[in-house]
């Protein structure tokens, strides 16, 4: 009986931790108990946060018999109390709420941050419709249209764009005609089967009238599409508008034939390359009437101004190894005297290409101004030069006509003065 008395003394009326590793009792002994009263009647202080565990008032193991009774496994010493974790309770198995909070808010602001860029559209009208100038096609598949914005790096000393980048912005467009197309195989414009046959395209003739030249900040609208030349050739067509207000700028017009990479010779179109493209030809006339007149010759002799020792630089190389033609429009102008370049713009070029340039070209420059004694620019409408590219050797590369007028007559600069005759 006594042992049984202090067995029960010492029984544990709530359960045992998980961790404590303590038998669970199989029945009941000496009743139940309030849960204000320990196992030895004594009161127990509750814990201040419903977290701590109270502990036992410390006593020596009673004394049965003369052997000492051992602490049942449900109670625990001081060190045991300290050392375990405090039991799981509904409060202290809540989330951190400051870390689920700075959660949340990350998610919402990277959502409203991708459906800003979603939802972007311009804010003034004279910024990009087509902010990546990606181009588009229209009207039924058969025109290619892209903006393009005029830089301050594309400018000239009169604050308009040159003449060099409005020519960049025509080919840009016609190469990407071809890629939109699904046609780009290599080259530049060559479709699959002209790649196969390593053969590329080549302008052989270029007519530009310019209406008015954009300046810096403006957004030009360039369209473009092709149409057929004969039986062996391809017409294409450009017409640049402003996108404000859609004004006609500037139009251009150009024949390409096939020439054979290898051999850098012309080829007739195989009826193969011909089927690929016939598709997107526009039955249409040329945005420019051609200029059949003939271009006179030019030498050294007849020509007033030549400009020597013009070489191509790595970066005039195009990816069909040879020089771009846009690039023959500045060495042109390279021989053009200055009052004409400091007091004109250019209204007009007709320019025929006779032969590539490459890398280790060297060439001259030759101009002659077709009106000499003009005398005073507000009395007179257009002036016209003649223009000649051609290698060290003689070899034609480039024959070209060009008109200017007055930059007065577009910009509002007043009057420029006369073109003393003997300076022609």
């Amino acid at each position: 009986m006594v042992v049984t008395a202090a067995t029960g003394a010492f029984f544990p009326v709530a359960n045992p931790p998980p961790e404590s590793g303590g038998a669970k009792p199989s029945g009941k002994v000496g009743g139940s108990l309030p849960g204000s009263i320990d196992a030895r009647g004594l009161n127990a202080k509750k814990p201040a946060f419903g977290s701590l565990q109270a502990k036992a008032n410390a006593q020596a193991p009673p004394k049965v018999n003369g052997t000492k009774v051992g602490v049942m496994d449900g109670l625990k010493t001081d060190d045991e109390v300290f050392s375990s974790p405090p039991p799981r309770t509904f409060a202290n198995q809540l989330p951190d709420w400051s870390m689920l909070l700075a959660a949340i808010t990350t998610i919402f602001l990277a959502a409203e941050k991708q459906w800003m860029m979603l939802d972007w559209k311009p804010k003034r009208p004279d910024m990009l419709v087509d902010p990546f100038g990606l181009g588009k096609i229209v009207q039924d598949g058969l025109v290619f249209r892209q903006n393009f914005s005029i830089r301050s790096y594309e400018i000239g000393a009169d604050r308009t764009a040159s003449i060099e980048t409005m020519m960049n912005h025509l080919q840009e467009t016609a190469l990407n005609h071809v890629k939109c197309a699904g046609l780009m195989h290599g080259g530049f414009g060559s479709t699959p089967e002209m790649s196969k046959r390593n053969l590329i395209w080549v302008v052989t003739k270029m007519q530009v009238v310019v209406d008015r030249y954009p300046t810096w900040g403006d957004v030009v609208q360039v369209d473009t599409w092709v149409a057929a030349s004969g039986k062996n050739g391809m017409r294409r067509d450009w017409l640049v508008r402003d996108s404000s207000t859609g004004h006609v700028l500037m139009r251009a017009s150009s024949l390409w034939v096939m020439m054979n990479k290898e051999t850098r010779r012309l080829s007739k179109i195989p009826e193969e390359a011909r089927a690929e493209i016939e598709d997107y030809f526009v039955d249409s006339p040329p945005v420019i009437d051609d200029d059949s007149r003939k271009l006179p010759k030019l030498d050294e002799t007849t020509a007033d101004y030549i400009r020597t020792g013009l070489t191509p630089r790595w970066s005039d190389l195009d990816v069909n190894q040879h020089v771009n033609n846009v690039k023959y429009i500045g060495w042109i102008l390279e021989s053009a005297p200055m009052q004409i370049l400091e007091g004109c713009e250019l209204a007009a070029m007709t320019l025929e290409y006779r032969r590539e340039c490459r890398r280790d070209s060297v060439l001259q420059s030759l101009t002659s101004v077709l009106d000499k004694g003009v005398g005073d620019l507000d009395d007179i409408g257009n002036v016209q030069c003649q223009h000649l590219l051609r290698l060290e050797n003689g070899g034609e590369v480039v024959k070209g006509r060009t008109e200017w007028r007055p930059k007065r007559a577009i910009n509002g600069i007043g009057s420029i003065g006369g073109f003393p005759a003997e300076s022609f």
